[in-house]
């Protein structure tokens, strides 16, 4: 059993104010695999002070040494990989060899594509040609709080902590309580890479306690969170007290529009891209809308492409998805899947209870749906599990009224041939991000939302600002 009960505060790790245990949960066993610390007030008033205290010195830094030490840290990163991977894979439940690609691999790429974006940034400029005694400055917002998931832990981690470092803010982490492990090694880095005191801080903790006393806490000059869109709304009500800058990247319920023209892996790669990290991303294509030419043969390629997915365990080397996060996680994915039977949804691969061989562990069916509508329960809510829900349509207007139909908008998916239905359809979908026949988004793309999904950038140059107010300076002498 893993005992992590410290804190990192002010360059140090301190033991919690108050004994408070927590047991950290392995998905694939459902046994404990480490105890750590949740915070309390006074944990939090003192990570929020040694930011506070540290923030003058870390704003006065030149870029350029604040860029060095993230090009520092990088370097560090890739010496606990390993580390870092058998955490997630324990924590979350992310399969061993997913966690050292991808989980891991998401961190090292944020950070890289920070570094080549800030030394890129004009920190300040000329307001222009026209105005020569007029300068704007990029400065940092200040004290930033920076709430992150257990689904994608380094992911979020270092798009938070790269961009606000690199803007010169001063930060408290709190990440989630089911995932914590990773985040622990991540402050060693910080440590190591040797950003002052008091520029990283870590405090462990729960939603209720130290992620409400961050969202409300008045020398907390910004929130960032990444999470549902329930706790978004609270940490929003809890920050608008004291107006502190508030940077939400939510939920989402993405369509993926295949029309009749797509090509021969559409269905395949749509089906996998919602199996992957067992459907626990916000991002993921939940909902495919399929024009009724290619329905029946989508459907029947769907369902084979699920039942081939394999479940198993997250500590075992192999192609195959791990268990959902929790036993909280695990009852409402399944009561969800019987909400879809029951509204009179066609299960045509996987269902409720665990896979075939297991009778411990959170795993899931890998499940789809067709004959969905566009107001079943599977179809409004986010599930985040591997279920998959499929919609017939019959004109490109009638995939964008469903597709907008939603109080979500994150990620939209199209597939066609025809290029100028492509660009219309990005156009016309209301989704901060929009991916076209299979292509991802390059680096430094910025990663967000609009409505009920969120607001703010992440990644990039995007990422940067976000972390940063604009200053205009007039009579400036050149």
């Amino acid at each position: 059993m893993i005992e992590k009960r410290e804190f990192y505060i002010n360059g140090r790790w301190v033991a919690p104010a108050q004994a408070r245990d927590h047991q950290v949960i392995d998905p694939s066993t459902e046994e404990p695999c480490a105890v750590i610390s949740l915070g309390s007030q006074a944990d939090t008033d003192a990570a929020v002070a040694a930011a506070k205290a540290a923030l003058p010195g870390w704003m006065a830094t030149p870029p350029a040494e604040r860029i060095a030490l993230v090009e520092k840290l990088l370097e560090l990163y890739a010496t606990r990989g390993e580390d870092l991977a058998q955490a997630m894979s324990a924590e979350m439940g992310a399969p061993i060899d997913m966690a050292r690609s991808s989980q891991v691999g998401a961190g090292s790429w944020h950070l890289s594509n920070f570094i080549k974006a800030a030394k890129g940034f004009a920190f300040d400029h000329p307001l222009g040609d026209h105005a020569p005694n007029d300068r704007i400055i990029h400065e940092a917002v200040g004290v930033a709080a920076l709430i992150t998931p257990w689904n994608w832990p380094m992911n979020q981690i270092t798009l938070k902590v790269g961009a606000a470092a690199i803007a010169g803010c001063t930060m408290v982490l709190k990440p989630s309580e089911e995932s914590p492990l990773n985040a622990l090694i991540f402050a060693e880095l910080m440590d190591a890479a040797g950003f002052p005191a008091g520029v990283f801080n870590l405090v462990n903790g729960d939603g209720a306690g130290v992620g409400s006393q961050l969202s409300a806490h008045p020398d907390v000059d910004m929130v960032s969170f990444t999470g549902s869109t329930r706790a978004g709304t609270a940490i929003s009500k809890a920050a608008a007290d004291t107006l502190k800058k508030v940077h939400l990247e939510l939920g989402g319920k993405g369509a993926n529009v295949i029309f009749a023209d797509a090509d021969d892996k559409a269905v395949k790669r749509g089906v996998l891209h919602m199996m992957n990290n067992t459907g626990q991303s916000c991002n993921a294509p939940s909902r495919m809308l399929v024009q009724r030419e290619i329905y029946d043969r989508a459907v029947e390629t769907a369902a084979e492409v699920a039942n081939a997915v394999t479940v198993g365990n997250a500590h075992d080397e192999g192609k195959h998805i791990g268990p959902v996060v929790n036993e909280a996680q695990w009852t409402k994915i399944q009561a969800l899947i019987q909400k879809g039977i029951d509204e009179g949804a066609r299960l045509v691969a996987g269902g409720v209870g665990r896979p075939e061989g297991f009778n411990r562990g959170y795993y899931v069916k890998p499940t789809v749906f067709a004959d969905v509508t566009n107001q079943m329960t599977i179809a409004r809510e986010e599930i985040f599990g591997p279920v998959l829900s499929i919609i017939p349509f019959t004109t490109e207007e009638e995939a964008v009224e469903i597709a907008n139909d939603t109080p979500y908008g994150l990620t939209d998916y199209v597939q066609t041939q025809d290029s100028a239905r492509a660009n219309r359809m990005a156009r016309l979908l209301r989704a901060g991000m929009v991916e076209m026949n299979g292509k991802s988004r390059a680096a430094g793309s910025p990663f967000g939302g609009m409505k009920q999904s969120g607001n703010g950038r992440e990644g990039g140059v995007w990422g940067i600002e976000d972390f940063m107010e604009v200053k205009a300076v007039s009579g400036w002498t050149p």
